[in-house]
């Protein structure tokens, strides 16, 4: 019966994988995303984790402080969550292609890989998530989407084994 259980869950996670959204569908969509112009200067977002079942569990604001050197920009980022704890977290990103970056904070495992076309990028990476006093290793499949030159909408889908475990929500606003 276990083994049954792990054939299903196999088959679910193939199925999963086949209808996923490439980046290359927003190509076309304005305004494009240039991410070392976004992301430079300082930012300001609100957002919320929800847990698989929809409920929100954390609510949170960050302010991101964020500058390039060529093409190695630095994301430093503030949160404070609605029960008052507060974390940190610096990525490092890369500019590797045209359309294509890397990532690393302290947190992550490996490196983020990501894509830009048109108005969006897609992030991938796995994130090291303490939880009840255990770090759990998650996978992080993050959208991001720029609405105009101000403001970008963010979306990350969390799982383990590939099975959903919650949601991210995010809206980023540029200070002028």
């Amino acid at each position: 019966m276990h083994f049954l259980k792990l054939i299903l869950a196999a088959a679910l996670a193939i199925l999963a994988g086949c209808s996923a959204v490439e980046p290359s569908r927003y190509a076309d969509q304005k305004p494009a995303l240039d991410l070392q112009q976004y992301f430079n200067g300082t930012l300001d977002a609100q957002g919320m984790f929800q847990d698989r079942s929809g409920a929100v569990v954390k609510r949170f604001a960050v302010v991101i402080v964020c500058s390039w050197k060529g093409d190695v920009g630095t994301l430093d980022e503030d949160f404070t969550y609605s029960d008052g704890t507060r974390q940190r977290r610096i990525w490092t990103l890369t500019k590797t292609g045209a359309s294509t970056y890397t990532g690393t904070a302290a947190d992550v495992i490996g490196q983020a890989e990501g894509v830009v076309a048109g108005n969006a990028l897609r992030w991938k990476y796995v994130l090291a998530l303490p939880v009840d006093g255990k770090i759990i290793n998650v996978d992080m499949e993050d959208w991001m989407y720029l609405m105009d030159q101000r403001v970008m909408l963010n979306r990350a889908a969390m799982s383990k084994y590939g099975f959903h475990v919650g949601d991210v929500t995010l809206s980023f606003t540029k200070r002028p």
